[in-house]
């Protein structure tokens, strides 16, 4: 375990900047020069879900803007600490479809590991701040389960390695995982979901091209991002390194009240995000988490802001925009939103 009285030389920089983010309120709207009287409604108290952000991304956010959207991102409001009724800590019931702890089984064909708790940076909105990570770890005891679930299951074309965020694992780690899942015949894909590209680019190293490169398995990358603001040089350097080691780099956002709810802010990220290499895939209605309502959209603002996406943009840069509901065999397309 990497602690802050680690030497730097000692550790490879991404997991140094890893150990050392930004921990709490105060060194945050420090950092950002602001002060608490410059946003209303700080939530301080917030241990179940601490404030974690990597300098890397910190230094993105404009200082001394109070509604900066990376900013609002990370920073925990007391709208966090209200009861709204409809929204829940399991939002898309991940833990009713484990049959095994820590691989969820929800879809036809494929497979998602949660394989560790452990992330880069707590975003507000994340749909998993209350998941049980600690009882539901496909690494430990439960790999080798885990291993003989989709041995057994021929249908599992596709594993994807979730969390938590997985690039938070060392190399020789992700290496070992990779190799033990490219030796199940039927698997034929293993696709990431990380936002560690985009929070800390320095992530994207050798070692971890190197293994990407090699797996026998075609390699998709999922990245996050919410606003161009989050794309800089830094992410142009590490999204070129993924491109070179996998099969394909996609992004999926989530739409957001007051971070990304602008027709012109949407589109202005899946341009950047082309420019950068990396195909817009996803755009996400927000799941009902406890915690996140206050970032929700209604379902007549959400279609407005898709029609006129869609006026702006060519069919190959516009996200599918999609909710998910716990149950169903798929994510469900906007124009079923209002009758899911």
């Amino acid at each position: 375990m990497i602690t802050r009285t680690d030497s730097p030389r000692q550790i490879p920089d991404w997991q140094n900047q890893l150990a050392n983010a930004i921990r709490s309120v105060e060194e945050l709207l420090r950092f950002v020069s602001l002060t608490s009287r410059d946003t209303s409604d700080l939530l301080r108290d917030c241990d179940d879900f601490p404030v974690r952000v990597p300098y890397a991304y910190a230094r993105r956010i404009q200082s001394g803007q109070a509604d900066d959207p990376l900013l609002l991102q990370v920073l925990p409001l007391m709208q966090e600490s209200l009861s709204v009724p409809g929204y829940s800590l399991d939002p898309v019931a991940d833990t009713d479809q484990m049959p095994v702890p820590g691989l969820l089984h929800k879809y036809h064909g494929r497979v998602l590991l949660t394989l560790t708790g452990a992330c880069a940076i707590h975003c507000r909105y994340c749909f998993r701040r209350h998941y049980p990570y600690a009882e539901a770890n496909p690494c430990g005891p439960s790999w080798q389960a885990s291993l003989d679930y989709i041995s057994e299951h021929n249908d599992i074309e596709e594993v994807i390695l979730s969390g938590g965020d997985p690039l938070t694992l060392s190399d020789q780690r992700l290496t070992s995982i990779s190799q033990e899942l490219s030796a199940i015949p039927h698997l034929k894909r293993l696709r990431l979901h990380t936002r560690l590209p985009v929070v800390i680019p320095d992530r994207i190293n050798a070692q971890l091209t190197s293994w990407l490169r090699d797996c026998r398995l075609q390699t998709i990358v999922v990245l996050h991002v919410n606003h161009a603001n989050e794309l800089d040089e830094t992410t142009r350097i590490a999204f070129e390194r993924l491109r070179g080691a996998t099969d394909a780099l996609l992004n999926q956002s989530v739409l957001l009240k007051g971070v990304n709810d602008q027709v012109e802010t949407l589109a202005c990220l899946s341009q950047r995000l082309f420019e950068q290499g990396v195909l817009p895939y996803y755009l996400h209605c927000l799941d009902p988490v406890a915690g996140g309502a206050h970032f929700d959209l209604p379902y007549q603002r959400i279609d407005d802001l898709w029609k006129q996406l869609q006026a702006l943009l060519p069919g190959y840069l516009l996200p599918r925009l999609v909710r998910e509901i716990a149950g169903k065999p798929s994510k469900l397309p906007y124009n079923t939103i209002n009758q899911a």
